[in-house]
């Protein structure tokens, strides 16, 4: 069974996709071009961040992560269908892998990384797994998210099977590593899953049993994922895990 994203991210999907992009990351509006992937867009409300003052950045970033919350609610049920497979997955005895690149992959091995001190779990349990490997965790391996075929290789290295459950983490949704990765997985007959801050292109989701689509809007720092999206992106895996 399927569960597509909730009723924000249908709705996004749906306003970014009623006009054809000139480029494929790109949104013709009138005669402005925008960036079809959220994450990715300026923020009208943090526009003069650079002139305003500590306390008043403080304020802005609190205010901006206030819905966060709301974001990660309206894609309950999606979470839960998450949940339900990653039960099945421990009970047949298989292992839950996140795949992520950057900030999102860091994520990934962070949650996989809390779960034997906090729940006494194998470490081959659940396992994160970043495109460029352990030195990208440090230090950021530009170009490594876009080598696809080394997304599905790090399937086929690990022998990924029906068992197991496969979630790619990609905040802008297009990471070609993390969707090949996810593509792989599903070949092999793993269960699979998405978590995005955007609307991912219609054949990602294909290869999605379960995609989690919290929309937290254009971030306070353009492009800037590690803020809001990165406190997304945690949310979500930290609720599968629990």
């Amino acid at each position: 069974m399927r569960l597509a994203p909730g009723k924000l991210a249908r709705a996004a999907y749906e306003r970014l996709a009623s006009t054809p992009p000139s480029h494929p990351n790109n949104l013709a509006v009138g005669t402005t071009i925008l960036d079809s992937r959220i994450t990715e867009r300026r923020n009208p409300r943090s526009a003069e961040i650079d002139l305003a003052s500590p306390l008043e950045i403080v304020d802005l970033i609190n205010r901006e992560d206030a819905g966060i919350a709301d974001a990660v609610h309206a894609e309950r049920l999606s979470i839960a269908r998450a949940v339900s497979l990653a039960e099945a997955t421990f009970r047949e005895g298989g292992r839950l892998l996140y795949l992520g690149a950057g900030t999102s992959g860091r994520l990934g091995v962070l949650d996989a990384s809390e779960c034997p001190p906090t729940f006494g779990t194998d470490p081959e349990m659940v396992q994160g797994i970043i495109a460029g490997g352990p030195p990208a965790l440090l230090q950021a391996q530009e170009g490594a998210e876009d080598r696809a075929e080394d997304g599905a290789e790090q399937i086929d290295a690990r022998d990924v099977g029906p068992r197991d459950f496969v979630i790619g983490i990609a905040a802008s949704g297009t990471t070609p590593w993390v969707h090949a990765g996810v593509r792989r997985a599903k070949e092999r007959g793993a269960r699979t899953g998405l978590v995005s801050c955007t609307p991912p292109p219609a054949a990602a989701l294909e290869s999605a049993d379960v995609a989690t689509v919290p929309i937290v809007g254009p971030q306070v720092v353009t492009a800037a994922n590690l803020i809001e999206a990165g406190t997304d992106k945690e949310d979500v895996p930290n609720t599968i895990t629990a």
